[in-house]
């Protein structure tokens, strides 16, 4: 299992501990030493592996993995639309990617509610609904969505975390307590690779040779 922007490698840990798994917990932002004693501290270095790596630039080779998740950071990277043409290449014909985290209950497109404005600011347009992410993986014909909802509870969720893990965010928490569910939630969304799709080549570089030539036609 691929854990995409594992941060602190707890949900790889957890994944391990719950399903018995083999995890490659895969981070930009956070130390691998660092996730690698966290690690060895939980007991399980024998199937829980650091990786430190951008998310568009990733190690692996093809169709190595039988599931890949992303929790709460495939938004940064994901909606790029060529993005998942790149990362359904990680994973077994029939195997499963699967997301959750912050996100809409339904789209804003162009006006940001009141409500808001105070805590927005332009990053938060990679949030997204959930059938905002069904329709842009659909339409690769990549995958089969099985899942495409909102977690029970998600903005009620989100607005705990704040409160344990980040309380001087007030912004945040102040725009969660006004919501209140109607726009800001928790995605989810799980698909499962076509056996029968066809991966664009991953074009890593142009070989060329250098000839030279008049840039100008008066100097033919």
């Amino acid at each position: 299992m691929l854990d995409l922007g594992c941060g602190r490698a707890t949900s790889s840990i957890f994944l391990h501990r719950e399903f018995g798994v083999q995890v490659w917990a895969t981070d930009l932002w956070f130390s691998a030493g660092e996730n690698g004693q966290r690690i060895r501290d939980a007991g399980v270095e024998d199937s829980v592996f650091p990786v430190h790596a951008d998310a568009r630039s990733l190690p692996f080779s093809d169709e190595f993995f039988d599931v890949i998740v992303s929790l709460d950071s495939f938004s940064y990277y994901g909606t790029d639309d060529l993005y998942l043409n790149y990362l359904a290449r990680f994973v077994k014909p029939g195997g499963a990617i699967g997301i959750a985290g912050a996100g809409f209950m339904q789209e804003i497109d162009s006006f940001v509610p009141k409500h808001l404005r105070d805590w927005w600011t332009n990053d938060l347009w990679c949030l997204h609904s959930a059938p905002w992410w069904r329709r842009h993986w659909e339409r690769t014909k990549m995958m089969d969505i099985e899942i495409a909802d909102t977690m029970p509870d998600g903005c009620q969720l989100w607005l705990d975390w704040h409160r344990l893990i980040a309380p001087d965010n007030e912004a945040e928490i102040q725009a969660l307590e006004a919501d209140r569910g109607e726009y800001l939630g928790y995605v989810r969304l799980v698909g499962r690779r076509r056996a029968s799709a066809m991966l664009p080549s991953q074009i890593l570089s142009v070989p060329t040779q250098y000839v030279k030539k008049p840039l100008l036609r008066s100097e033919l």
